[in-house]
């Protein structure tokens, strides 16, 4: 949070406390030495507090400070009902599974989790290959030069069974992404609902092997990673331009997943599929954005 001034009464500073919360910029109103002492607590929200805080203190009786109340009211009532909402849908879930963190994990992040781990110990962790042959997007033994051809046979499982198929006999690819798949997927699917994150997990698992296919053509590819990109690109966006969607991810771990995306670029990691890295971060990225837009104009 951030302080942006005070004023003298408390009266006045609830009013105008009342305003930020009418106009969507989340504050505290606090008591410090006599003055009241405004808060914020959105960095991105400071400047625009800042200016309705010279606003008001030139006219306090303007008519955009006079209806503070109402507004505010009406959006508090709005919050108080959706917190409702989540924690009911949470408790549900909670009788059949556990709540870990902040969040109760949904049933399809129990269920994705659930396959990596089914298929890691079923693939001897990628190195059956006649297994994994089974399973990539296209069979790299029986390339044939058309697009897809185990796909437009019929095959179609295998545009989502690639995500999860995890590669290396000491298993840091399958815990790593599992880390990410259940703190990212267990926030957007309690807070955005177990539908929307399903349509996410079916884009960025088919986006990004499509787009690593088509500039990288067969090889051994797999992991839920451009999976966790997407999710990450999405969670990024969202929680950036909508504020009240409960969906974010903090600049710590904004920081770390770039960093991540270029050290696999040098190829000190070993062989990496990069551009299904790199189309999933975009996919979600785009997603989470448009979602914010819409979120924007109701």
């Amino acid at each position: 949070m951030r302080q942006i001034g005070n004023l003298p009464d408390e009266k006045q500073a609830r009013l105008f406390g009342d305003h930020l919360v009418a106009n969507r910029i989340r504050n505290e109103v606090e008591e410090e030495g006599g003055v009241w002492v405004i808060w914020i607590k959105d960095e991105d929200h400071v400047a625009a507090a800042q200016a309705a805080l010279e606003r008001f203190r030139a006219s306090p009786g303007a008519t955009e400070f006079r209806a503070a109340r109402s507004g505010a009211a009406e959006i508090r009532a709005a919050e108080a009902q959706d917190l409702a909402n989540y924690r009911r849908r949470v408790r549900t879930r909670g009788s059949i599974f556990p709540k870990f963190g902040g969040f109760g994990i949904g049933p399809l992040t129990f269920a994705l989790i659930f396959l990596c781990i089914a298929f890691a110990l079923y693939s001897k962790m990628g190195e059956d290959r006649d297994v994994v042959r089974r399973f990539v997007l296209a069979d790299p033994e029986n390339a044939n030069g058309t697009f897809l051809p185990e796909v437009r046979s019929g095959q179609y499982y295998r545009l989502l069974s690639p995500a999860f198929i995890h590669f290396g006999i000491v298993p840091l690819h399958l815990v790593f992404n599992l880390i990410w798949l259940f703190q990212l997927g267990s926030m957007i699917e309690a807070r955005r609902g177990t539908m929307t994150f399903a349509l996410l997990f079916l884009v960025t698992a088919v986006g990004p092997f499509i787009a690593q296919y088509a500039l990288g053509r067969p090889a051994y590819v797999g992991g839920m990673s451009g999976v966790v990109y997407g999710l990450a690109g999405y969670a990024w966006m969202l929680g950036k331009y909508d504020h009240t969607s409960g969906v974010y991810l903090d600049r710590a771990s904004v920081i770390w997943m770039l960093l991540w995306l270029v050290v696999c670029f040098t190829g000190a990691v070993g062989p990496v599929a990069n551009i299904a890295h790199v189309a999933g971060l975009i996919i979600g990225m785009i997603w989470g954005r448009v979602a914010a837009y819409w979120a924007s104009l109701k």
